[in-house]
C-alpha cells in the first residue's frame, strides 16, 4: 500500500507544481499546443489502433458487454474524429479571464468577476479512450492540469494517447505534467487519490453507477459526477405520429450504447397510434418490456418490474408504459429518471411548457431526440461529460464548466471606516 500511496502522491504533486504555469499561458500558446497534439494523434493513428486491439482482445476475453466494446473500439475513422475534436476546441472561445459582472461602487472601488481555471482536475472514467484526448484538450484550453485514470480494459489505448499528448506538450514548450495518466490499475490507487485534497481541486467520475457511487462516497475532494442516462420520451396524446415514431426510433436505435439514448417511453393513454408506436420498436428488433396497460394490447411482451423503470440498458431494449396525463408523465420521470435527458412529443403548447418547466433534468426537449445531448451538438465542442447534478455545472460540461470565478477589485487607497 505504501508504494501505491507514494506513486499517486508523486503524480498529484507534479500536477500541482505546474498548475500556475499552465494557468498563465495565453490563448495563442494553448491553441498552438492543441494543434500540435492533434497532428500527433493523426500521425500515429495506426499505432493507436494496434494498441487498442490489445484492449479489445482483453475486453472480449473478459466477457465485457457489447455496449462497452463499442465504446472501447478505436479505428482509423475514430482516431481522426478524436483529432478533429481537439481542433474544434482550438476554435472555441477561451473562457479564462472573461467576466460576467463589472461595477463601480460609490467609494470608487471597481469590482469585476472573472473566470479562472479550477486547478488540478482528476478524471476517472471507464471504457472510452476518447475521454483521454477530450479531457486533456479541454483542461489545457481552460488552463487546468489533469490526472487521468481510465479503466483496466482501456489501459493500452490510454497509455498510447497520453504519451502522444505529452509529446505534443513538450514540443510546444508546455510542461508534460500538465497531462498525466495513472497507468496502475489497482483500485487502491483511486482510493488513495481521493484523499489528496491538498493537491487535487476537483474529481470528475464518468462511468457506470458503481463508479460514481464509489467516488462520491470516498472522496474528500469536491466531485462533479456524470451519472448514468436513464432517459425518457413521453408521447402526448396530441403528438404527431410521424414525429413520434421518428424521434422514439432515433433516440433508442441510432446508438443505444450511449448515455443520451432513451431507455423508457411513456405513452398517453389517448394517443391514437400507441399500438403502431410499440410495433415500430418491435419491427426494429428492440426488446420491449412493458407495464400492464401496454401488455393489454401486446400480451406477449415481458412484464416490467420496479427495477426496470430505473435501469440503464445501453442496448436494444426499452421499458414502455402508459400514463393518463402530462402530470402523470412528469411525476413518473422525476421519480425514475437519472435527470440526464428527457423529452416530450406534443403539439399542445400548454403540455409542452408544463413538461419543460417541471421535469427536473439537466436537458429537456420538446419534439426532438435526446441524442442531441452532447457538447459538440450544443456548439460547445468536446465535453468532459454530462453532469446530472445541480451545483456548479449541469448538462454537457465543456470549457466554461472547467472554470470557476473569482472577484478582482481595483482601488486607489480606499479603506473601510
Amino acid at each position: 500500500m505504501e508504494d501505491i500511496r507514494k506513486y499517486i502522491l508523486g503524480i498529484a504533486k507534479r500536477a500541482k507544481a505546474v498548475t500556475y504555469d499552465v494557468a498563465a499561458r495565453n490563448t495563442r500558446e494553448k491553441n498552438a499546443a492543441l494543434e500540435t497534439i492533434a497532428d500527433k494523434l493523426e500521425g500515429a493513428a495506426d499505432w493507436i489502433v494496434e494498441e487498442n486491439k490489445k484492449d479489445m482482445e482483453y475486453a472480449v476475453a473478459a466477457g465485457k458487454s457489447q455496449a462497452m466494446l463499442d465504446r472501447l473500439l478505436l479505428n482509423g475513422a475514430r482516431v481522426k474524429t478524436m483529432a478533429q475534436a481537439v481542433r474544434d476546441i482550438v476554435a472555441l472561445p477561451d473562457p479564462v479571464g472573461t467576466g460576467s459582472f463589472i461595477t463601480r461602487r460609490p467609494n470608487g472601488l471597481q469590482l469585476q468577476r472573472v473566470r479562472v481555471p479550477l486547478g488540478v482536475v482528476a478524471m476517472i472514467f471507464e471504457s472510452r479512450p476518447n475521454v483521454t484526448t477530450d479531457a486533456s484538450a479541454l483542461t489545457l484550453k481552460s488552463g487546468n492540469t489533469v490526472i487521468l485514470r481510465g479503466g483496466k480494459e482501456s489501459v493500452h489505448s490510454n497509455t498510447a494517447l497520453a504519451s502522444l499528448i505529452r509529446d505534443g506538450l513538450k514540443q510546444s514548450g508546455f510542461p508534460e505534467d500538465a497531462v498525466q495518466l495513472i497507468e496502475r490499475t489497482e483500485h487502491e490507487v483511486v482510493d488513495e487519490m481521493l484523499q489528496l485534497k491538498d493537491y487535487i481541486d476537483v474529481v470528475i467520475p464518468r462511468g457506470g453507477e458503481n463508479l460514481v457511487r464509489t467516488v462520491t462516497e470516498k472522496s474528500r475532494i469536491p466531485v462533479i459526477f456524470h451519472d448514468k442516462g436513464v432517459c425518457h420520451v413521453f408521447v402526448d396524446r396530441s403528438a404527431d405520429r410521424m414525429k413520434a415514431e421518428r424521434i422514439v426510433i432515433n433516440a433508442k436505435c441510432q446508438k443505444p450504447s450511449v448515455c443520451n439514448a432513451i431507455e423508457k417511453v411513456l405513452i398517453h393513454r389517448d394517443y391514437p397510434w400507441k399500438k403502431e408506436l410499440v410495433q415500430a420498436l418491435l419491427d426494429r428488433k428492440v426488446d420491449v418490456i412493458a407495464d400492464e396497460k401496454v401488455r393489454a394490447y401486446f400480451p406477449s411482451l415481458k412484464a416490467a418490474t420496479e427495477e426496470d423503470w430505473s435501469a440503464e440498458y445501453l442496448d436494444y431494449r426499452i421499458t414502455a408504459g402508459e400514463v393518463d396525463s402530462v402530470s402523470a408523465a412528469i411525476d413518473h420521470i422525476n421519480r425514475y429518471s437519472s435527470h440526464h435527458s428527457d423529452a416530450i412529443i406534443s403539439e399542445d403548447y400548454g403540455s409542452v411548457q408544463d413538461f419543460l418547466r417541471c421535469v427536473d433534468s439537466a436537458t429537456v426537449y420538446a419534439n426532438a431526440s435526446t441524442r442531441f445531448t452532447d457538447g459538440g451538438e450544443f456548439g460547445m465542442g468536446a465535453e468532459v461529460g454530462i453532469s446530472n447534478q445541480k451545483l456548479h455545472v449541469r448538462g454537457p460540461m465543456g470549457l466554461e464548466g472547467l472554470t470557476s470565478e473569482k472577484w478582482v477589485i481595483y482601488g486607489d487607497g480606499q479603506i473601510r471606516e
